[in-house]
């Protein structure tokens, strides 16, 4: 799994506003319009059909809300730190401020399942997942999430 692959600049938001997790998926589509020209919509609905299924908050305070979707040529991501927790009702009942957003092409089985758990994996480094909440900017966020995974390779 190659986080640079996944990610861009422009899909890392550091401090984000949000006071619920009925505000996260919107707020995740328009962000997917912008950076990935994607549907807003689209996105949005897809996510919340996945999480109906039961809550992507894995617990620590960390959630990968994840989606399959057509008209993807590839496996993307998004990385939100929020600026205050938020309910997520995830595994062990802890609010959510670290979440990574994964959206793959319907046909990416394999590589939407590596992607998942390269993913969790990276984030369930404590130190990593601290590092990262003490981020102050988009940039920063961004520039260690890319360090985490060259650290993590080596």
């Amino acid at each position: 799994m190659n986080l640079s692959s996944l990610l861009y600049p422009a899909t890392v938001r550091a401090n984000v506003q949000l006071d619920a997790k009925k505000a996260l998926f919107p707020y995740v589509g328009e962000l997917a319009a912008r950076s990935l020209g994607l549907d807003a919509g689209e996105v949005s609905e897809a996510l919340l059909e996945r999480e109906r299924l039961g809550s992507t908050g894995f617990g620590r305070g960390i959630a990968l809300p994840h989606a399959k979707m057509a008209d993807l040529n590839g496996v993307r991501g998004m990385f939100l730190q929020l600026a205050r927790p938020i309910d997520f009702q995830a595994v062990d009942g802890l609010p959510v401020d670290l979440l990574f957003v994964l959206l793959s092409p319907l046909d990416a089985g394999a590589d939407h399942l590596k992607a998942l758990a390269g993913v969790s994996r990276m984030l369930r480094n404590d130190s990593i997942a601290e590092r990262l909440r003490g981020a102050k900017n988009d940039e920063a966020l961004y520039a260690m999430l890319v360090d985490a995974e060259a650290r993590d390779a080596a």
